[in-house]
């Protein structure tokens, strides 16, 4: 298991086991506990700790500063707005799939649903020009996962 791994899931024993679904901790400390820099813990914050993930991360500054992370329920309009600002005007079949991937790993999509968006924003199905193919993909994708049956 990976160094960023033990630390995600350490911070998630944290939040489960408060009772606000909220923990407050200092960086530093954290990087300590685990004999990494402090920018190993800002990787993992940044990358696994994300609104669309159900996270709100906020950092305080002063007296050696903290970071406060709070565990939210997600809903389907909170996913489908975090969405749409991450795809934007036009998304690379890259970032679609890696999206894509992340709503499976949230549990946002089950796997036919995933394999059908893939299929629906594959290049070899977007045979455009590539000045307005990411665009088209960004459109398509948006509009598949409003049409989506989220009861997964």
């Amino acid at each position: 298991m990976r160094i960023s791994d033990i630390i995600e899931q350490f911070i998630k024993d944290m939040i489960n086991e408060s009772e606000q679904d909220e923990i407050e901790f200092q960086r530093n400390e954290l990087a300590h506990k685990f004999n990494c820099v402090p920018s190993q813990i800002n990787y993992v914050i940044a990358t696994r700790f994300k609104p669309t993930q159900g996270y709100y991360v906020e950092s305080r500054r002063g007296g050696g500063g903290s970071i406060i992370i709070r565990k939210r329920l997600l809903n389907e309009e909170d996913v489908l707005l975090n969405i749409a600002k991450k795809i934007g005007d036009a998304i690379s079949q890259m970032d679609a799939e890696i999206m894509i991937s992340e709503l499976v790993s949230y549990n946002f999509l089950n796997e036919e649903q995933a394999r059908l968006l893939k299929v629906a924003t594959n290049d070899n199905v977007l045979k455009l020009e590539n000045n307005i193919k990411d665009q088209v993909r960004a459109r398509i994708f948006k509009n598949m996962l409003i049409n989506i049956d989220w009861r997964v």
